[in-house]
């Protein structure tokens, strides 16, 4: 462990924007919003980030968008979405936020850009001087176009379908990771990384303080093969390649390391070895990374099919994590998954306050840098979705798709995916029990959860007892001991629904307990022999063997 050379995004907790499920303003001639969240409202909302405690901030794409997938494919990288604003709202954000000491990063989206995309528009002529920014190959003519025999290849795309689609203008097929709106990227040509360096300096000059890197370890193809067979064929030949590595090398030394910055990546199916070769410091590549391995304890394939929720299982990975990597992006919610209180804890029970308040805890007594996910902080919960006409995850819909074909039972699937969609994470933040959840005076995007009125961030602020002022005092701990922000983590096990680990630094240690069960469960030999409580959230001031439902304690205690 290393405590010498700190770094500023290592004494922060980092604050996620959803942008079009924050906050939206009234029109400018005084009438009723959009409904869609936007730059201004995000201004009129940072002094409530300041008093979280929350000194970076997280922001999802504003840039130019047909909105295919919510924003991440991009049309104009040097542009803000007329939806959110304009260049000189966003000047705005920055100046606003580092007058209350808020660094803001942006989410950096260059596996693919949109169809729509100037270069992608360029590229379907072959004589433009940009077909080599992307990735285009021919039919192999054995059927009909879009077939299986005329595919260039067997690969499938992250959203369950081909990865070709066929371009009548050019005649031939575009390579899709992701959907067929988001063309991928070719980065066996040096140009498209020059273009990448100017977008970041671009953004890095305007005051931003570093990036989220979008599904950053798919960036380089080795080859275009057909791949093995499997859910995911070819991405032998796309996952974290050495072609990638080098990418990330020349974008740090080119362009990161000039400025004070950070950069975050979010790294599809990464175990602890290929994540250290992203992020260990002396490989100069990403400063830090997202897994999804904790947050898919209790799940049989990815997030969509459940299984029973062991938190011994957790800790288990946890501590693989905390231990396995020299620095860890720490987060339980995001704009990809589910509301944390309703998949770990009590979401719509009689332990929904206690449980969010473990939840808190547990993420900021590991080691790393935290990110919290907006509405997070006041426990918001699981959308209460009636059916699929209320969803509009592309994701969900293409997995329905695909349970449908394999027979899974209407619902069956519902209950799978209405526990799992993206969309759960992504309704807007329920600011107070008026209309539309304070969020607009329009009509809202997407559907708000009819919890509002009883679980806002309005009701809370004046409440000391409430999961906003546990979190604010968790993050004001943290901020003031840097024996949970640098301390060695070491497990000690679980008992049960009971699991502990402690923060060790120098002769103080710090040991947390948590129960998760509506049940009260006995902690037995986890329990130290001495130490005093610092937190509970259930007020308890000394600690017994019996934890309560929901309980989590934190003690302090000296080492010998």
């Amino acid at each position: 462990m290393q405590t010498a050379g700190k770094k500023w995004w290592q004494e922060r907790v980092v604050y996620q924007i959803y942008p079009r499920s924050f906050q939206d303003s009234p029109a400018p001639d005084g009438g009723p919003g959009d409904g869609i969240g936007d730059i201004p409202g995000i201004i009129s909302r940072l002094d409530d980030i300041k008093a979280l405690g929350a000194g970076i901030i997280w922001l999802s794409p504003v840039y130019l968008s047909p909105d295919a997938d919510n924003g991440y494919d991009i049309a104009d990288y040097r542009s803000i979405d007329p939806r959110y604003g304009t260049l000189a709202d966003m000047d705005r954000l920055i100046a606003e936020a580092e007058k209350r000491d808020i660094k803001i990063i942006m989410d950096l989206v260059i596996n693919h850009t949109s169809d729509e995309h100037e270069w992608f528009q360029k590229s379907r002529d072959r004589d433009g001087g940009y077909r080599d920014y992307y990735i285009w190959k021919p039919p192999k003519g054995r059927g009909a176009r879009g077939s299986k025999g005329d595919l260039p290849n067997n690969w499938m795309s992250f959203f369950m379908e081909d990865a070709w689609t066929f371009d009548e203008k050019s005649g031939e097929y575009y390579l899709h990771l992701f959907h067929k709106k988001q063309p991928d990227l070719n980065y066996r040509n040096p140009k498209v990384i020059e273009e990448v360096k100017a977008i970041l300096r671009f953004w890095l000059d305007r005051g931003i303080a570093g990036f989220r890197c979008d599904v950053i370890n798919v960036l380089y193809k080795s080859s275009f093969a057909d791949g093995r067979k499997g859910p995911l064929p070819g991405i032998e030949f796309y996952l974290c390649q050495e072609g990638n590595h080098e990418i990330l090398r020349e974008l740090r030394r080119d362009v990161l390391d000039k400025y004070d910055c950070f950069t975050v990546g979010e790294t599809v199916m990464v175990d602890v070895e290929k994540a250290k070769l992203l992020c260990d410091e002396s490989r100069k590549e990403l400063d830090m990374l997202f897994y999804f391995e904790h947050l898919q304890v209790d799940r049989l394939i990815e997030r969509y099919i459940p299984k029973k929720f062991r938190p011994g299982k957790l800790l288990k990975v946890l501590s693989k994590w905390q231990r396995g990597l020299e620095w860890n992006a720490v987060y339980l919610e995001n704009h990809d998954q589910c509301r944390i209180v309703s998949h770990y804890g009590d979401g719509g029970g009689a332990y929904w306050e206690a449980s969010a308040k473990l939840l808190a805890v547990l993420e900021l007594t590991m080691r790393g840098t935290p990110f919290i996910y907006q509405g997070q902080e006041i426990g918001m919960t699981n959308f209460d979705f009636k059916g699929f006409g209320e969803v509009n995850d592309v994701e969900t819909l293409n997995w329905n798709r695909l349970l449908k074909r394999f027979h899974i039972p209407a619902r069956l699937r519902w209950k799978w995916l209405k526990e799992s969609s993206r969309d759960n994470a992504r309704t807007p933040v329920q600011w107070s029990a008026e209309p539309n959840a304070g969020f607009t005076t329009g009509k809202p995007w997407l559907g708000i959860n009819g919890n509002y009125t009883k679980i806002n961030y309005a009701s809370q602020r004046g409440d000391d007892n409430s999961v906003l002022a546990f979190y604010k005092k968790m993050i004001g701990l943290r901020a003031e001991n840097d024996v949970l922000k640098y301390g060695e983590f070491r497990p000690l096990g679980a008992r049960g629904s009971v699991i502990a680990w402690q923060r060790v630094l120098g002769d103080e240690a710090w040991t947390v307990l948590l129960n998760f069960s509506p049940r009260a469960a006995r902690a037995g030999s986890l329990l130290p022999t001495c130490g005093s409580v610092v937190v509970s959230n259930t007020s308890r001031t000394a600690i017994t063997e019996t934890l309560l439902p929901y309980e989590a304690v934190v003690l302090k205690s000296i080492t010998q």
